[in-house]
């Protein structure tokens, strides 16, 4: 893990104070912004007696120790020991640990692993400049691994998130803001704000009476499931009765990006270890607006917070497909007992990733560099999904056209968006401010063409 670079904040948060405690990969360090805007992460506690830099104060370079004033620079070094005589050279010899640091497409970027340090990947979406992107937070109270092998899990959808959901929604109705799994105050915040209440997810249909037989809703089945190892790590492939494997669910598929991405639609979901038994899961959306139409330029890229728990009743929060992920990664236990399980055989994509890492930390092992290491710079990494790109996720029409070059075009059954031009059901829990922007993005006309 420490040979890639993780995300561990929005940029939006140093804006909101100039310091943030990170907790990654088992270690407890201080992210701050200096006036000058460089950024650093260096160690929680002062190399001097131990103070935590998180109330440290942000100079014009670096960021000072408010107990004795040491002053240190986004590469650890001592710059200043305030009490010390002058012509003192102790602070050379002081050093705090610190990573690198990065940002890109509004999030922060941080790199914990040994020199040289590669290249941050300019994956696609991050990079999409005629978007609006918005990141949605969780802290989970579970090791980052079962989130990630849930995504190498095809079959999951229909039950989790069909017959499951169709049951919630049935509580739900039945008793609301009370039922188990529903988050109570975004319940009755959505009942006076929106005079409505949140869905349990934008593609939700009625709920047949009579119970949850197979035949209850009108929900495709999977016929046949498929993964195949690529460069940056496994694609998974879905086909559904029905349909065949000529359709992009299949043919194109959605990749799994080792370690720890998985890119749905034009989404990313980053599962970040925070320790063994502690992740945070960053959802990164762009909302690609119609054609011929342009996104506002954005200064900041907004975030929110999706939480795991309703925290009046203790309960998981159910009511929407994040929250139903969320359940079966953390009920499995902080770190999952796979000594007790019984794999079958339509869990095959899981037995694959688990022998890919295993694979990849053999080759660090070995002194090699695993997949995904970039050392050649690149504008942008383009990845192909099952749904292909509308033409007009970059400004520059150059960039779109080696875009589509590489990942092809939108077609009826490869769409600009897997949930079409709305936001999804955890937007419209969780946050009011991108509701009402991309919405408004949304409603808008193509401009004229440009003689």
């Amino acid at each position: 893990m420490r040979r890639y670079w993780q995300p561990i904040a929005a940029s939006g948060e140093l804006d909101e104070n100039p310091t943030k405690a990170i907790r990654i990969l088992c270690e407890n360090l201080v992210l701050y912004k200096d006036r000058s805007g460089t950024l650093g992460l260096i160690q929680e506690a002062c190399p001097h007696r131990r103070v935590n830099l998180l109330y440290g104060i942000p100079e014009e370079q670096g960021l000072r120790c408010p107990y004795h004033g040491w002053l240190f620079d986004e590469t650890g070094r001592c710059l200043e020991q305030p009490a010390e005589a002058p012509d003192s050279t102790f602070k050379d010899r002081v050093k705090a640990v610190a990573y690198p640091v990065q940002e890109l497409g509004g999030l922060v970027f941080a790199y914990l692993g040994p020199d040289p340090v590669p290249l941050l990947p300019r994956w696609d979406i991050l990079v999409w400049d005629n978007v609006y992107h918005d990141i949605g937070i969780t802290e989970l109270d579970c090791n980052w691994l079962q989130c990630m092998e849930n995504s190498l899990d095809p079959t999951h959808t229909e039950w989790l998130h069909g017959r499951y959901a169709d049951y919630v929604q049935e509580r739900r109705d039945a008793v609301g803001a009370s039922a188990m799994g529903v988050d109570s105050q975004i319940y009755e915040q959505h009942s006076r704000e929106y005079e409505t209440r949140p869905p349990i997810r934008p593609q939700a249909r009625g709920v047949a009476s009579g119970g949850f037989t197979s035949k209850s809703v009108d929900r495709p089945h999977h016929s046949k499931i498929g993964f195949s190892v690529f460069e940056y790590g496994v694609y998974k492939r879905r086909a559904y009765e029905g349909g065949s494997e000529e359709d992009a669910s299949f043919r194109r598929g959605h990749p799994i990006l080792v370690p720890n991405i998985l890119r749905v639609g034009h989404t990313f979901q980053y599962r970040i270890p925070r320790d063994d038994t502690h992740t945070m899961h960053i959802l990164y959306t762009p909302h690609i607006p119609p054609d011929g139409v342009e996104a506002p330029k954005q200064e900041k890229v907004p975030y929110y917070n999706i939480p795991q728990s309703d925290k009046t009743k203790g309960w998981l929060v159910t009511d929407h497909t994040f929250g139903q992920d969320f359940y079966a990664w953390v009920t499995q236990a902080p770190i999952a007992e796979r000594n007790l399980e019984r794999l079958a055989e339509s869990d095959k994509g899981i037995i694959l990733y688990r022998r890919v890492l295993k694979e990849q930390m053999k080759v660090v092992a070995d002194g090699g560099e695993p997949m995904g290491t970039f050392r050649e710079p690149h504008d942008f990494i383009p990845v192909v999904t099952e749904f292909a790109p509308s033409e007009n996720t970059f400004r520059d029409p150059e960039r779109n056209k080696r875009q589509a070059e590489a990942v092809g075009t939108p077609t009826p059954e490869a769409a600009r968006s897997p949930r079409g031009q709305r936001v999804a059901s955890a937007h419209q829990r969780y946050s009011r401010q991108v509701v009402e922007e991309v919405t408004a993005m949304y409603e808008q006309k193509p401009q004229a063409a440009k003689s």
